[in-house]
């Protein structure tokens, strides 16, 4: 698997491979968004905003899952396209609120040799036949985003909770142009009849995008641990060689307490899950909605104790 860009990209998949020889796995971080709920961002906020306005509540997330043991951080970006940002009226401020979520989340990592994922969400936009947005604005949109990304300093572009393998296309794409020397992984969302929101797969899935030359392919959110592990291994089955697997499950689902959501899979419930996805192969393994600092020292603790 070659791309433009290979001494660069070279040294961060080294910084990837060399740590999966070393043991097998590495660890993503947890949620974002609920864990910013936590911390006090008014229902509907944007997150991105924080990233300027409340930094240090911010860096006290990365902080927590690199103490808890992660090996790779999230920016707090998921929302960054200009389209989810107009809906704040932020949109003009799209290179700024990534770079900022980049930095520091690059502050948080550098005193743990921990690496930063860009996070990179669903655009907004429904892409053609289904929407107006054509592939090369979506590309557009999510150049625009990366741009403020890579100022930022992040070490790989993570694609997240995509359900159109051509929306999938137009980011991976961007990362082509933006960041050719970057690793690219890209996780999708699939429901209870293990497709996604388009139809897609899992087996389709990592035909489709390991052809886009991406590092890694996976699956985040959806309904919990046990379904995770059906998708996972769907994508083992099918795996082509040199392509990591990714896993970041939510902790289960989210019930009303009080005036409160909260998740129903413990952290013990989640270490046992980190161990069976182990199990599969998978190479990457983190949590998605409802994952706390708690969930992720359990997951560590699992990964390291046999």
């Amino acid at each position: 698997m070659t791309r433009p860009g290979d001494v660069l990209y070279g040294s961060v998949m080294s910084a990837l491979t060399d740590r999966l020889a070393a043991s097998n796995h590495l660890l993503f971080d947890g949620a974002m968004g609920t864990m910013l709920q936590d911390a006090g961002i008014e229902p509907g906020g944007a997150g991105e905003l924080w990233n300027v306005e409340n930094a240090d509540a911010v860096i006290a997330i990365h902080t927590g899952y690199l103490e808890a043991g992660a090996d790779i951080v999230t920016t707090n970006t998921f929302g960054g396209s200009r389209p989810r940002l107009d809906m704040h009226g932020l949109g003009e401020r799209v290179e700024e609120l990534n770079r900022a979520g980049a930095e520091i989340a690059r502050r948080a990592a550098e005193p743990f040799g921990a690496l930063v994922a860009g996070d990179i969400g669903p655009s907004g936009e429904l892409l053609e036949p289904m929407g107006i947005l054509t592939p090369d604005d979506a590309q557009a949109l999510f150049e625009e985003q990366l741009r403020g990304l890579v100022a930022g300093g992040i070490d790989l572009v993570l694609i997240e909770t995509m359900s159109d393998l051509d929306e999938v296309a137009a980011a991976v794409r961007a990362a082509g142009v933006v960041a050719p020397e970057l690793p690219v992984l890209v996780t999708l969302s699939f429901d209870t009849k293990l497709r996604t929101m388009m139809g897609v797969t899992p087996a389709q899935a990592v035909a489709a995008i390991a052809e886009l030359g991406v590092a890694g392919v996976g699956a985040n959110c959806g309904r919990g641990p046990g379904e995770m592990e059906e998708i996972m291994a769907a994508m083992v089955a099918v795996r082509p060689e040199g392509l990591l697997l990714v896993a970041q499950s939510n902790a289960g689902l989210p019930h009303l307490v009080g005036d409160r959501f909260l998740y129903d899979a413990d952290p013990d419930t989640m270490a046992q899950h980190t161990i069976a996805l182990r199990d599969l192969g998978i190479d990457i393994i983190g949590g998605c909605c409802g994952s706390t600092h708690a969930h992720l020292d359990r997951m560590h603790e699992s990964l390291i104790s046999g």
